[in-house]
């Protein structure tokens, strides 16, 4: 089955359905399973799959959805222990290769961790974004108590509550497209038990018997996972590299995407990409780089010997296939991206 031009593939972990998905080509990169995700409709948000296209020109991306959650079965039982997560992590690895990188974002950071530390002759290199040691240091005992009741009782309005988490500064169209994603992704029994989960998890005494290089990358202002946790984890990690970003997202595939993939780039040893057009047509990205420059869509249509109206319409493409929201961020992220 394919979704787009990603192979989705289905395998199996303690008896649960597990759903995996890969693209691109080169060494097995494996991006350890969110909280909730859904392979295909992650794969169709134009921010997420503009964040994939930064690693497959270089490495074979392999993703996967937890059981009880997205394309391995939103209503199933999800692994309710570290254990059984990292059961799961070690099918999709089976079916990766001999050895993989590990890309741990989150809460599946302790996963990464925990199944690099049992099995060192597997994992080439680390990467443990965004990620915690401890889960009861996320929050307090109150508020975690807090957002578990309102994803049991309420799966629409606890997702709401996660959006102002993982989206500060969303527009209202991208925090309800989150919420959609959300309930469509897991049942807010499924939601409530993972969540619990993550909360519980404990990878400190681990994280001190890593053999492999790691890589600690934390954005100072993220507000899911705060900074201190992330310089807990690097200081836990022998010989770990740690690089602080600015930001406040907590998502790696939204705000400064480039400085997130260089970092991870340059410790996997893949070096620089060339410009990453993030899909656009030749024609696209040359009315890019002429707004990025400053030019009205008149000036772009008489620059080009096209209408303004043509223009206006490829403007719009490129917010689309981009996920800017203004002329602006198009600027900025022609420059982050080195197509000026």
């Amino acid at each position: 089955m394919r979704a787009g031009d990603q192979v989705v593939r289905f395998t199996a972990a303690g008896g649960r359905r597990v759903a995996w998905a890969c693209a691109g080509s080169g060494p097995p990169l494996v991006l350890g399973g969110w909280w909730c995700g859904h392979l295909e409709l992650d794969w169709r948000n134009p921010l997420f799959r503009r964040f994939t296209e930064l690693f497959t020109d270089r490495f074979t991306l392999i993703r996967y959805d937890r059981p009880g959650t997205g394309m391995s079965g939103r209503t199933g039982p999800p692994p309710t222990s570290l254990a059984e997560e990292v059961a799961v992590l070690s099918a999709v690895v089976d079916e990766a290769g001999e050895r993989v990188s590990l890309f741990g974002g989150s809460s599946g950071g302790c996963v990464a961790a925990a199944y690099a530390a049992e099995h060192p002759e597997r994992v080439d290199r680390l990467v443990l974004y965004g990620s915690y040691a401890h889960g009861a240091d996320i929050a307090t005992a109150e508020a975690r108590d807090s957002i578990l009741a309102a994803v049991a009782r309420h799966w629409g309005v606890g997702s709401r509550l996660l959006a102002d988490v993982f989206l500060p500064g969303g527009t209202a169209a991208e925090r309800e497209e989150f919420v959609r994603l959300q309930r469509a992704s897991a049942s807010p029994e499924s939601a409530a038990a993972s969540l619990a989960a993550l909360y519980g998890f404990d990878v400190r005494d681990r994280l001190g018997t890593l053999e492999t290089p790691a890589l600690v990358v934390h954005r100072r202002d993220d507000r899911a996972i705060p900074f201190r946790l992330g310089q807990d984890v690097a200081a836990r990690v022998g010989g770990a590299t740690f690089v602080p970003l600015d930001g406040d997202d907590h998502l790696p595939w939204r705000g400064d995407v480039e400085s997130v993939v260089r970092a991870v780039r340059d410790f996997l040893g893949a070096g620089p990409r060339a410009p990453a057009t993030g899909g656009l047509s030749g024609r696209e990205v040359e009315v890019l780089r002429l707004v990025a420059g400053g030019l009205s869509d008149r000036e772009i249509a008489e620059r080009l010997g096209i209408s303004a109206h043509t223009v206006h319409r490829h403007v719009a493409n490129i917010r689309t296939k981009l996920g800017l929201p203004t002329r602006t961020a198009i600027a900025v992220h022609a420059a982050r991206s080195g197509l000026i």
